[in-house]
């Protein structure tokens, strides 16, 4: 028996339609409504289709699949007062009026109802301050395409019963989802989570260190995201993407580290937005990106001696690639260094090397240049590639021979200006950054955290445990490095991380609670 026997979807939208879909193959009866009749007779007919397309599939039987549309059922009258609804799942427009007068009417017409609503970020607790009884009220945000991602938001308000939130998680289950539960904060969790890529990815072109082409490239090969935070940003549309970055920002009063780019804005105002609009940071020919070529550059052992500050995996490895490797640096050789959380021409003036005769290389990339990789069961291969860093006193020739010898390793080399920190230090202790505030903040615990990103987001690994694999104390230093250099506060370091950090624990320990000594 379901949790939730009978369920009502109000809306037969995009969202009412997978949330109709769901339920009714987890055995519920489900009324599918809206004002608009030929919204819920298309909105019947496209679930119909899609179970039959899942029975096609061999995804369930085609008895199965009659069943479910069996226990569907339709109305034009969402509000319509009844005795028997269980579940009441709102999916209209995005806005708080609207849900309040809708939660204000269903309170009165379906008194046993828990009634939970949809939205990706509107509060719970200001819907439900319009209902006599508030603790009947929880958040239920399902992600797009509802049967498909499978990972709903459960988001008690703050007057929610545990009886209707354990009852939540309980229906959740039953369907085949999997519960994340969040507070009742700005952007939930999964899109307070997804706001740590593109902020530091824009931060990144705005001052062009690189471009965006090479910030996917970089983000896809040394920190294995299927996709890159442009070609996202792209494909969601940046009148999407800039309003969530923009509200989250504010709803956390400002919090410099969820900070977003000005330059979105005027992306927006161009009608710049991505795909939809057959131009964003790529441009768009038949839907298809045109992706600048990648500058390869031609391998050659020969051309200059290198001097590997520090010396490590990496001059092994231009060593049993026929390049020679100097012990100090020296006129006829070109210096590397591997800056942490600082600029290359700052590890060069630190090591007392000549600014003209230095490059950089991010260490991060450098355990990667073992061949492909596949991390996290995602089924992708990620190509491995070096994030080679020019500072702008290089000179040009000794920088030129430098790189050829530097590509006989045999991977894909992106050449960047030299910033603040390499590349994919500055974004993946940013996308670490901000799920530490979130586990400080309490807004979801730590296993939720990376479940969540993991399933909402598409990230092989959840943003903590990334943190762990980088190393929570190397995380740390990026951040503190970042924040002496610019000074600016974008950089400031959860305590989340730095206690785990200083304690070298693992950023997914739970955090012992005062209420765990007196039990």
């Amino acid at each position: 028996m379901p949790p939730f026997p009978r369920i009502r979807v109000v809306g037969a939208g995009t969202m009412g339609r997978g949330i109709t879909q769901l339920a009714a193959g987890a055995g519920c009866i489900v009324e599918l409504t809206d004002v608009s009749s030929t919204a819920v007779d298309d909105g019947v007919a496209f679930v119909s289709r899609m179970l039959h397309r899942a029975a096609a599939k061999g995804l369930t039987t085609a008895a199965e699949a009659e069943a479910a549309i069996g226990r569907i059922r339709t109305g034009t009258d969402p509000t319509a007062p009844s005795e028997d609804v269980d579940l009441v799942v709102e999916a209209v427009v995005e806005r708080l009026d609207v849900k309040q007068r809708l939660f204000a009417t269903l309170s009165g017409a379906l008194p046993r109802a828990v009634l939970a609503s949809n939205t990706s970020s509107l509060s719970i607790t200001a819907i439900a301050s319009v209902v006599a009884d508030p603790s009947r009220v929880i958040g239920l945000h399902f992600f797009n395409p509802v049967p498909l991602m499978k990972i709903v938001e459960v988001v008690p308000g703050t007057r929610t019963s545990p009886d209707v939130l354990a009852a939540a998680r309980a229906f959740v289950e039953h369907t085949g989802h999997t519960p994340v539960q969040a507070k009742d904060s700005p952007g939930f969790l999964v899109n307070l989570l997804g706001r740590g890529l593109p902020t530091e990815a824009l931060a990144v072109l705005d001052e062009d260190v690189a471009d965006a082409a090479d910030i996917d490239r970089i983000v896809r090969d040394m920190l294995y995201l299927k996709m890159g935070p442009f070609e996202l940003m792209d494909l969601s549309g940046l009148d999407v993407s800039h309003p969530v970055l923009e509200s989250i920002w504010k709803g956390f009063y400002g919090d410099e580290r969820l900070r977003p780019a000005g330059s979105t804005q005027v992306r927006v105002s161009a009608g710049l937005l991505g795909r939809k609009s057959g131009e964003g940071f790529y441009r768009y020919a038949d839907g298809v990106p045109q992706v600048p070529a990648e500058h390869a550059a031609a391998p050659e052992p020969s051309a200059v001696a290198l001097h590997i500050v520090g010396g490590g995996p990496l001059a092994d490895l231009l060593r049993a690639r026929g390049v020679t490797v100097s012990d100090g640096p020296s006129d006829s050789a070109v210096s590397v260094v591997q800056p942490l959380g600082r600029p290359a021409y700052l590890a060069a003036i630190e090591h007392g090397l000549d600014p003209r005769r230095t490059l950089g290389v991010d260490p991060l990339g450098v355990p990667l240049l073992t061949g492909e990789h596949n991390v996290g069961g995602d089924g992708g291969v990620h190509r491995a590639r070096l994030a080679v860093i020019a500072p702008f006193t290089v000179d040009r020739d000794a920088g030129r021979r430098a790189v050829r010898a530097l590509a006989s390793l045999g991977c894909a080399i992106t050449v960047t200006a030299d910033g603040p920190a390499p590349v994919a230090q500055r974004i993946a202790a940013s996308m670490v950054n901000v799920a530490s505030m979130a586990a400080e903040k309490g807004l979801a615990n730590p296993d939720d955290i990376d479940q969540g990103a993991r399933l909402g987001l598409g990230y092989p690994l959840g943003p903590l445990a990334m943190g762990d694999s980088i190393g929570p104390q190397r995380i740390l230093a990026i951040l503190d490095g970042l924040l002496d250099y610019t000074g600016d506060p974008r950089y400031r370091a959860s305590g989340w991380l730095r206690a785990r950090a200083d304690l070298r624990l693992s950023l997914l320990d739970p955090a012992a609670r005062p209420h765990d000594l007196l039990g």
